[in-house]
């Protein structure tokens, strides 16, 4: 089953966020990755990975011609779809949560 390419943003670039944006890179589809850390979307222009994942340098550097990195959100809105990959904040007991209240 052949897709077309689509324009994605992910959120965040942490572990999972960059992970998710090179892995996508990877099959195709062209992404912009945010972040509002300044330093870290430097280090990822200047081709450097702010975090320690095996082989992760190596693929990203595969497919600098599919990623951009911003601390823009302007990407969202040029998205074919966006992925939301930041840390859960935790509770007051220190256990993760996902609840509003």
């Amino acid at each position: 089953m052949n897709h077309a390419p689509m324009k994605v943003a992910v959120i965040g670039t942490g572990y999972v966020g960059l992970g998710t944006a090179a892995l996508l890179a990877h099959i195709g589809h062209t992404v912009t990755g945010i972040d509002i850390s300044e330093e870290k979307i430097d280090l990822l222009r200047a081709g450097q990975v702010p975090i320690h994942e095996p082989g992760l340098d190596a693929l990203l550097a595969s497919v600098q011609s599919r990623l951009t990195w911003t601390t823009s959100y302007d990407a969202v809105a040029a998205a074919d779809v966006v992925f939301i990959c930041v840390g859960t904040p935790p509770a007051p007991t220190a256990r993760r949560t996902c609840s509003t209240s």
